[in-house]
């Protein structure tokens, strides 16, 4: 017989005393499982998202990487910030040039290399998948005061700063 699925909350507490029963610091835990639970979450919202605006993963990482880069890049460039080979680039960059999402454009200085920029509708869908995944997030944090949002985020800035010095 199949298993009612459990609320987000009810899966997080038996995720955090199992981990605890198996030896697991319980306030590490908490916050671990935590981030993990709304990563996990967000994760399949942002499936939905990318799903309803017709593009892939895969070349919405294309379309991030160079919304952040800001400036044009190299498919070796995109191929490195997005951990694809260089022939999945390839396949990525002709499906986004055909929706008019990216342009490419020979390097003026060196004829083999190409530049890859986003044009003005790959500007435009990435600014509609920020607004819509802002209005979601808003909701995940509305219970926090501007103050609280601001010392979480503080906190797991340190956190962060973190990661750098562990070997994971």
């Amino acid at each position: 017989m199949a298993r009612a699925p459990q609320s987000v909350q009810a899966q997080y507490r038996r995720d955090v005393a199992t981990y605890v029963k198996a030896g697991g610091e319980e306030s590490v835990q908490r916050v671990i499982t935590a981030v993990q639970s709304l990563n996990r979450k967000l994760d399949q919202w942002y499936a939905r998202q990318l799903a309803d605006l017709d593009i892939a993963p895969g070349e919405w990482s294309v379309v991030t990487a160079l919304a952040k880069a800001g400036a044009a890049l190299t498919p070796s460039q995109l191929a490195d910030l997005t951990n694809v080979a260089p022939s999945s680039m390839t396949h990525r960059l002709d499906k986004l040039a055909e929706r008019g999402l990216i342009e490419r454009a020979p390097d003026p200085q060196n004829r083999t290399r190409v530049y890859v920029n986003l044009t003005d509708d790959g500007w435009q869908l990435f600014s509609l998948a920020i607004r819509g995944s802002n209005v979601v997030e808003s909701d995940v944090l509305q219970d926090l005061s501007d103050e609280e949002r601001g010392e979480l985020a503080r906190m797991l800035e340190v956190v962060i700063a973190r990661l750098d010095e562990v070997d994971a």
